[in-house]
């Protein structure tokens, strides 16, 4: 499954070796067994996804072929929405990407060169100094210019950027890579495309879910919608599925069993304009971890759904549009489904919920991501104990309430309809707060215990994040508890309603409602803390400005309602955290040595001694602030350390930076409330995020001489030293065999999850 087996580890070896004994001008270059594991392995970690520079996306044939834009999908000031530019969605076949606006890459043109050819040429005509850091000159991540030069714009691109030929500012290809993609480029780029087509096993699954969705009558429509629109962004896999094989959600024009004709609106909640039904279509191209967001669908899942759905004693009347208000109000559009089922399929697949949002196929969210946390624990509301799943009377008078800005994106409009929205939500909290208080006091029934999705880490990095199953780190600063319409609202405003292609009053109210989505899940644990302790604990999340956004756009904390929590009270917050990992057990699906070391030994029983020491060694970084270790202040936010073992195993570990902030109650100005002093570092075994900023390469034997030398960095110049030991960087010969290793990791542990990683976000260190 590994990259789509990396386009097949197997078949890269069996090419290279092919073409070693066949002459490179031999015309029986294959695209898919030739030239995409070459792109899968060199370009793919770059060009994928809506961030690919100029839309570049080498993930497959159609990518290819479509080529390049100078349009970028993320403006965050553009007055006007563009047109949607989804590969496999919104259009096919290079004539229609041409049409809107893409150029090739691969056509050459008259006498010029195909630009692929041209830029790889200039890439390895300009080879990096092994090891060295990079010159300056080279700008790279979110800062570069991608000037997105076309096919006669080269030589001026080559004069002005000698140095960024491709693979950008990165070991490029191996000569053999080299010689056989040039040649393709020189015999015209063809290319042959075989879709993934779903095996016996597959199609009799989907058959059966497609059934379900696409049942007749208004109660069943109803349901399929709501299935629909909370499931089009996974990739879904099948009970003894095709290893590599994800489908995913669409609305077709043609029922099952005909090929699908593809419905592209916007929006999952668009109107469709015609009669449609909903499809499961193969995933196609090369898997990337950053949008790989996973859901089982086999036959238990499917009963479940059934269970949950179908088997009740309630009805439909008739069916809502697909107007802005529909769209705006999950709550009234679906209220004929009962909550309870509503809310307990979610709570089943909790981390994939949270994942579509926190980590989401957006590729990059930085003005989302500042209205969080570095890290927290997400918990969720016991449906028996939830207000609006067992009070009709009262959820009658909230659904109005919990409509969401953005289906109106005037620019002008920005702040009168963020106002209105503001005190709606607003008010909507006052009842909840008027509604619980006549409830009995929260205890740890309260807490969902359902499954392993109950205790969930989110990890947030500058412009993404990652969700993990599991109490990990220290005690967060804060912890989020969701209930049924704060984890429906996020989903509907950061998942189903956002537009990525959208305008600057969209993005601005989707963040700016986000920012009161945060607020709530906090709001809603301090119920849990002794009422004498919440304002002091929301007046330490919220210092500095952030006490003037509290008066000017919250709604006051209950702080006289009792909880029925017995918390230590000189601090309740860490008592409450240190009980729930003792009360978890099993629920806890990663316990935390390393980061939360209560005994000798800071280290995973279960793993060979070396690796034991090497963790007991790590666990001296951890849980110290910056102001004690001062490394962390060179360190970038996510850094992976692998770990070499005597006899050639190895383990891998994330390596976070958590960054403290003096409060994060607004999505711009970030740089002016970060606490540097009180950094601290979370490590842990695995991959923890889609985007590594660097990687150490460590034999185990001197993972303690590297934390001696973490703890004794003082400045650049030390930390330099580190880097130079130990780092792995981009001018490194070796440079994709370990960042495809940590790939290869995830492979191993757990492949369902498996993808090509991103290193746009790869440091000059």
């Amino acid at each position: 499954m590994f990259f789509r087996l990396l386009t097949g580890a197997v078949t890269l070896v069996v090419c290279s070796t092919a073409l070693g004994q066949a002459p490179l001008a031999s015309p029986a270059i294959s695209y898919t067994r030739d030239i995409q594991p070459i792109l899968t392995e060199k370009c793919v970690a770059c060009h994928a996804c809506n961030d690919a520079a100029c839309q570049l996306n080498l993930g497959s044939a159609e990518g290819a072929t479509r080529g390049a834009s100078k349009v970028p999908v993320y403006k965050g000031d553009r007055t006007t929405p563009v047109a949607p530019t989804r590969i496999f969605y919104d259009a096919s076949g290079p004539d229609e990407w041409r049409r809107k606006g893409f150029y090739s890459v691969l056509d050459a043109q008259g006498a010029q060169a195909a630009l692929m050819e041209r830029m790889l040429e200039l890439g390895h005509n300009t080879p990096l100094t092994p090891n060295a850091k990079l010159p300056e000159e080279i700008v790279l991540g979110l800062n570069r210019d991608n000037s997105c030069p076309a096919p006669g714009e080269f030589d001026a691109y080559a004069q002005k950027h000698p140095k960024e030929g491709m693979p950008l500012a990165v070991t490029g290809l191996t000569d053999k890579q080299y010689q056989t993609v040039q040649t393709w480029l020189k015999q015209g780029a063809p290319v042959d495309q075989h879709a993934i087509k779903p095996s016996a096993g597959e199609a009799a699954q989907i058959a059966e879910w497609e059934a379900l969705l696409n049942r007749p009558g208004s109660t069943e429509a109803l349901v399929g919608r709501w299935l629909f629109e909370h499931l089009f962004l996974a990739h879904t896999y099948f009970d003894n599925g095709v290893p590599g094989h994800f489908f995913q959600w669409v609305r077709s024009r043609t029922p099952s069993g005909q090929p699908i004709d593809l419905i592209a609106t916007r929006r999952p909640n668009d109107d469709p304009g015609t009669t449609f039904y909903y499809r499961l279509m193969p995933v196609q191209g090369v898997i990337v971890h950053k949008t790989h967001i996973t859901y089982p669908m086999g036959k238990q899942k499917l009963e479940r759904v059934k269970q949950l759905f179908y088997s009740g004693d309630w009805h439909a009347t008739s069916l809502p549009g697909y107007g802005p208000r529909s769209r705006a109000n999950p709550f009234e559009t679906f209220e004929a489904i009962p909550a309870v089922a509503r809310y307990q399929f979610m709570l089943d697949n909790a981390e994939y919920f949270v994942r579509t949002f926190i980590r989401g196929p957006v590729c990059r969210g930085q003005i989302a991501t500042d209205v969080i946390r570095d890290n927290f624990w997400a918990l969720f509301q016991e449906p028996a104990h939830d207000r609006y799943i067992t009070d009709a009377a009262y959820r009658g008078e909230a659904t109005p309430l919990l409509a969401m800005p953005g289906q109106n994106d005037d620019v002008g409009s920005v702040l009168s309809l963020w106002h209105s929205f503001r005190d709606k939500r607003n008010e909507y909290v006052k009842l909840r707060q008027d509604a619980y208080a006549d409830m009995p006091p929260p205890s740890w029934a309260t807490l969902w215990a359902g499954n392993d999705n109950a205790l969930l880490t989110i990890f947030r990095h500058f412009d993404s994040a990652s969700v993990t199953k599991g109490l990990i780190g220290e005690v967060p600063q804060t912890l989020w508890l969701f209930d049924f319409p704060l984890l429906e609202r996020t989903y509907y405003q950061l998942a189903v309603n956002f537009d990525v292609f959208g305008n600057v009053s969209h993005q601005a109210q989707t963040r700016l409602y986000f920012d009161l989505i945060r607020n709530g899940a906090e709001a809603n644990f301090l119920r849990l803390m002794p009422a004498d302790s919440r304002a002091s604990i929301l007046s330490d999340w919220y210092q500095n400005s952030g006490k003037i956004k509290m008066w000017l756009d919250y709604e006051k904390i209950d702080t006289s309602t009792p909880t029925g929590m017995i918390l230590d009270p000189t601090d309740p917050k860490r008592d409450f955290a240190l009980k729930l990992i003792d009360r978890a057990g099993t629920l806890n699906a990663n316990p935390d040595p390393i980061n939360r070391c209560t005994g000798a030994y800071c280290s995973r029983p279960d793993i060979a001694q070396e690796f034991q020491f090497a963790e007991q060694s790590l666990s001296r970084l951890t849980a110290r602030p910056a102001a004690g270790l001062a490394v962390i202040n060179q360190l970038p936010e996510a850094t992976m350390l692998r770990i070499e073992g005597n006899n050639g195993d190895r383990e891998m570990y994330s390596m976070l930076r958590n960054r403290a902030h003096s409060n994060v109650a607004f999505m711009l100005g970030e740089a002016y409330r970060l606490q540097p002093g009180l950094d601290t570092l979370t490590i842990f075994p695995g991959v923890l995020s889609s985007y590594p900023n660097f990687m150490f390469n460590i034999p185990a034997a001197d993972v303690e001489a590297f934390v001696e030398a973490m703890e004794q960095s003082k400045d650049q110049k030390s930390f330099e030293a580190i880097v130079e030991r130990w780092g792995v960087r981009r001018s490194n010969p070796q440079f994709w065999q370990y960042f495809h290793d940590i790939g290869e990791y995830i492979n191993e542990t757990d492949p369902v999850e498996a993808g090509v990683l991103d290193m746009n976000r790869y440091e000059n260190l």
